[in-house]
């Protein structure tokens, strides 16, 4: 066990350090943030300065060491705009991001799991036939485009709901809505698949042939089974809670985190844009590792295979 962990713990650490190099050299090459920041209009001299208060001066090399090693210190840069920790600008927005990623998560475990069981359940009935028509609606539909669909029709044409911004709760309910459609047509289908091939198992018919109720089995045997699985891709939702919303809060103009990326990228803010990248990379390999426990502690031969090498 104590190596299933240590392996699980070397492969997370080196995922958030190429994801914390890539980010680096990618937002270097993107573009001159000094440039942007100052104005095409702003002296050389003032642009050189600023250069060289923040560093911009120094080679790539010399810059990545100096990243690299303040993160290991706590310290994960000040935005360029205004000067403040890019950590506390990120932190102020997380409250607002997970209040709509956590209901719209809610959102896809309630619809999803339980669609995908029915569907599953009834097999090439109608109602499997419209539940996958829906699921896969739900997930080709980009959620942009979702977005603005529902904006149109129940904010614009029939006028209930607000169209963006964060003054009440009644400005959470479109955005949840849209985070959550996409997320429950992909569990739906999973959740589908992994119980159709469950109740195809042995144990199932012969459970069934001893007399057991189909209830009973469905509870007992089946929806358990099944679920092993699935904990796959609640993991993987989980962990993609923040990145997720970055497109639905651009949309409704909700302040969190994936609105302050997408402004910190068009403004070249270096140390934001790392410190969101940061966060979401952590988020996501935090929610695998703990997939990968779950895993190791409900089939013990993984950590065999992990102990034998593999």
């Amino acid at each position: 066990m104590a190596r299933f962990l240590a392996g699980r713990l070397l492969r997370a650490f080196i995922t958030l350090f190429l994801v914390v190099t890539f980010a680096f050299v990618v937002l270097r090459l993107s573009g001159d943030p000094a440039q942007i920041i100052m104005g095409a209009d702003a002296p050389h001299e003032a642009v050189a300065a600023f250069r060289q208060a923040w560093g911009l001066d120094k080679s790539l090399w010399e810059q990545y060491l100096g990243y690299v090693g303040s993160i290991f210190t706590g310290d994960l840069g000040r935005s360029m705009r205004d000067g403040r920790p890019a950590a506390a600008l990120v932190a102020e927005r997380i409250p607002a991001t997970l209040a709509l990623t956590i209901p719209a998560l809610f959102l896809k475990l309630g619809l999803g799991i339980p669609a995908g069981i029915y569907a599953a359940l009834h097999r090439n009935s109608a109602i499997d036939r419209v539940v996958m028509l829906v699921a896969v609606a739900g997930f080709t539909i980009p959620s942009f485009v979702l977005g603005l669909l529902l904006v149109l029709v129940f904010a614009v044409q029939l006028g209930w709901l607000p169209s963006g911004g964060q003054e009440s709760w009644r400005h959470a309910i479109l955005p949840v809505i849209t985070l959550g459609i996409g997320g429950a047509a992909v569990l739906a289908r999973f959740t589908r698949s992994a119980m159709l091939e469950v109740l195809g198992q042995p144990y199932i018919r012969t459970a069934s042939a001893k007399g057991v109720p189909w209830r009973r089995v469905v509870s007992g045997h089946a929806a358990p089974n099944a679920a092993i699985p699935t904990v796959t891709i609640i993991g993987f939702m989980f962990g993609s809670l923040i990145a997720g919303a970055v497109v639905v809060e651009s949309v409704f103009s909700w302040p969190g985190v994936g609105r302050l990326m997408v402004v910190a990228v068009a403004n070249r803010d270096l140390a934001v844009v790392q410190c969101v990248l940061l966060l979401v990379s952590f988020t996501m390999v935090a929610a695998n590792f703990t997939v990968d426990l779950l895993y190791g502690l409900i089939d013990p031969r993984l950590r065999t295979g992990a102990q034998g090498g593999h």
